[in-house]
């Protein structure tokens, strides 16, 4: 199921939101858990059972870390474990049997068939002729890749000692399914919402922000992440275009997949709130970055984030010489981009990122780029951010070079470009470019604009929301692009 539907907006979250308010509160986590799995299970049915069976692992394996440690029980829920003590062998076993059953399931679904193609391209390139090993066709349940991360921080945040065992599996459930960052984040660590699961807030005013966090997310996608991806789509598929022609499609991409992200974390933040969760900020403003290194602090921060303390920490971080640093940083952005999608695009994209995060970690504090007038630096990080989604968006490795060769004018026009053009230079998409331009350099985030509702703000919100909505019903494609991470 998609947030950006009527099936959603006026069935499914009026359901939800008054099941949440009328049911007593110790029936909240299994309402949470059940509507969680109709709303992922909605496309496909199995792939409730997979997520099921990750979330009943990673249960067993934070039982087993606190009871083999010998603590009584605190207040009737399990101790948390001391941070200064070593962790004995079941406790070890433990935690590797839930990193390894996520990592095998987020290997089998996303790369087993990414595995087998080049295992043939090397046989051949090797003269060994074809290899007789059959891809799967594996098809990638929605969301894995995001709720295999959420649960595994759960058995690494038990272990560390950072978050106490939930006795309960239904609440440990609804920690691992609750529908609004299910699909596509942002990732929640067990750590930050683990007393919201045993209790939290209801108020008006968390519900009305809530509401106006969806409202401008629903909008961002509906009317700016849309036209911008017909843009990106018509010209990166058009085979050859015009240097400025490839330019307006890769800035279109570039809007695109910003407000169509953060549109959904909105949207979830939003959702949170109404349900009386509090989710995780998940950008601020990127594209006002001065460096790559600032882009990441503020572009996906819960995977940035997750990414940091879960592996970059581990491996060392900065704490082992510079050259180990520099290791650290490519290994963990490449990792990245493996994450995001089985092929050599995104590690290329990854390795474009942590290549200039180890560039920048050279240069230090007071390097001649960082004396640059702001403007100029946040303008450099726009443009090698731009370039890296490239291998983001195109389909494959040829096809972002061939679009990398169209932005400086390499490439021979496709005899329909002419028709690619009257379809992506309308005044409709021209002025949705331009709104995207002003709002992404001049306007506040949503995260600061939902702070304190005034009557002129509720009213833009109820605006756009409207807008919104009767927008939806002349848009026949409406998927969200991290729905296929």
């Amino acid at each position: 199921m998609v947030f950006s539907t009527h099936l959603f907006i006026f069935y499914f979250l009026p359901l939800v939101l008054l099941l949440n308010y009328v049911l007593p509160f110790r029936y909240l986590s299994l309402m949470l858990t059940l509507v969680s799995y109709v709303f992922y299970g909605w496309a496909n049915p199995k792939w409730v059972l997979l997520m099921l069976f990750s979330s009943y692992v990673d249960y067993f394996c934070g039982l087993v870390l606190v009871k083999s440690s010998g603590l009584p029980l605190e207040d009737g829920r399990p101790a948390l474990l001391p941070k200064d003590q070593p962790r004995k062998r079941a406790q070890k076993i433990a935690l590797a049997v839930s990193m390894t059953s996520n990592l095998a399931i987020l290997g089998f679904f996303k790369y087993f068939d990414f595995f087998i193609q080049n295992v043939e391209t090397v046989a051949r390139g090797l003269g060994l002729g074809d290899v007789a090993i059959q891809s799967l066709h594996v098809v990638l349940p929605v969301g894995v890749s995001f709720y295999t991360f959420q649960s595994m921080s759960y058995a690494i945040d038990v272990y560390r000692g950072n978050a106490r065992a939930l006795r309960n599996p239904i609440d440990f459930q609804c920690f691992v399914s609750v529908f609004p960052q299910l699909i596509a984040g942002p990732i929640i660590r067990y750590q930050t919402v683990a007393e919201q699961i045993r209790q939290r807030g209801f108020s008006y005013e968390k519900f009305s922000r809530g509401v106006a966090f969806f409202s401008l997310g629903l909008a961002k996608k509906i009317l700016l992440a849309n036209p911008m991806g017909h843009v990106a789509d018509c010209l990166f598929s058009a085979g050859g275009a015009h240097w400025y022609d490839a330019w307006y499609g890769l800035l279109a991409y570039a809007f695109q997949i910003y407000f169509d992200f953060s549109g959904y974390s909105d949207m979830a933040v939003g959702l949170g709130l109404m349900l009386g969760f509090v989710f995780m900020k998940n950008f601020d403003s990127p594209y006002l970055a001065d460096s790559i290194t600032d882009f990441w602090r503020r572009w996906h921060i819960s995977l940035s984030t997750w990414l940091r303390d879960y592996l970059y920490v581990p491996l060392g971080g900065n704490r082992r010489g510079l050259s180990r640093t520099y290791v650290n940083l490519m290994l963990v952005m490449l990792l990245g981009g493996l994450w995001h999608g089985a092929s050599w695009n995104f590690v290329i994209w990854g390795g474009i990122h942590g290549g200039m995060l180890a560039f920048e970690r050279t240069q230090g504090k007071d390097s001649a780029y960082r004396r640059l007038p702001p403007v100029l630096r946040i303008a450099i990080t726009f443009l090698t951010v731009c370039i890296s989604w490239v291998f983001f968006r195109a389909d494959t490795l040829a096809d972002s070079w061939r679009y990398c060769r169209s932005l400086v004018g390499l490439v021979t026009v496709s005899e329909g470009a002419g028709a690619v053009a009257a379809s992506v230079y309308t005044p409709y998409h021209v002025l949705v470019f331009l709104t995207c331009t002003v709002i992404v350099w001049s306007f506040p985030q949503a995260w600061r604009f939902t702070q304190r509702l005034t009557p002129l703000r509720a009213g833009i919100c109820l605006a756009l929301f409207v807008a919104s909505v009767l927008m939806l019903w002349t848009q026949t494609v409406n998927p969200f692009l991290y729905y296929q991470f």
